[in-house]
């Protein structure tokens, strides 16, 4: 088990090791869906929950397979885990607000396919988390994942109020703007120690 503390796991998450600003995971719904606070501030919330399930799934399934001796298969549990939550959070999103299941669009299935939330359940079995260190862990990773698309809606929308060439509207202002978060997030580097 990990000796890291509590505090010391959500912050490395969140901030230090962002997984879309330090680690670069999760870029394809950090780009299609962060062109407005309200969308983006409820994808977070849904990357944020599947991130938690997958990580008490993961802790469970890994030293499940670890007793049984089969600890070759996790890859393949953690994708199937994966993929059962974001199912049960689209059926969810389309039966409480189809307004906002449309505004995901097909970024709400691709979460199956996000590696932040693979990358979350192959780090924490990697780095040797309990249980409740997991948890800590997801739920600053899914804080992290959620304030980087916070971050970048707000820009982005305050962009779109900006007289700008041509050659830099929208996708490549993005990108721009993504590189420029990724270095400020890189300040963050020395609490990580």
């Amino acid at each position: 088990m990990n000796e890291q503390s509590l505090w010391s796991i959500f912050v490395n998450a969140a901030l230090v090791n962002n997984f879309v600003l330090a680690y670069f995971l999760g870029i394809c719904p950090f780009l299609g869906v962060s062109a407005k606070i309200a969308t983006a501030t409820r994808m977070g919330g849904a990357v944020m929950f599947v991130m938690l399930v997958s990580s008490m799934c993961a802790y469970a399934i890994h030293h499940v397979l670890i007793a049984i001796g089969v600890p070759f298969l996790e890859l393949i549990a953690f994708i199937a885990v994966i993929a059962s939550t974001v199912q049960l959070v689209e059926m969810f999103i389309k039966k409480i607000s189809p307004v906002l299941f449309r505004a995901l669009g097909i970024f709400l299935p691709l979460i199956t396919t996000n590696c932040a939330i693979l990358g979350l359940a192959l780090f924490q079995t990697n780095k040797g988390y309990g249980f409740l260190q997991a948890i800590v862990y997801a739920l600053g990773a899914g804080i992290g994942f959620t304030l980087a698309l916070v971050l970048m809606a707000g820009i982005r929308e305050k962009l779109e109020l900006a007289t700008m060439p041509d050659v830099v509207t929208s996708t490549a202002s993005a990108i721009i703007v993504a590189g420029i978060l990724s270095l400020t997030f890189m300040g963050f580097a020395g609490l990580g120690a």
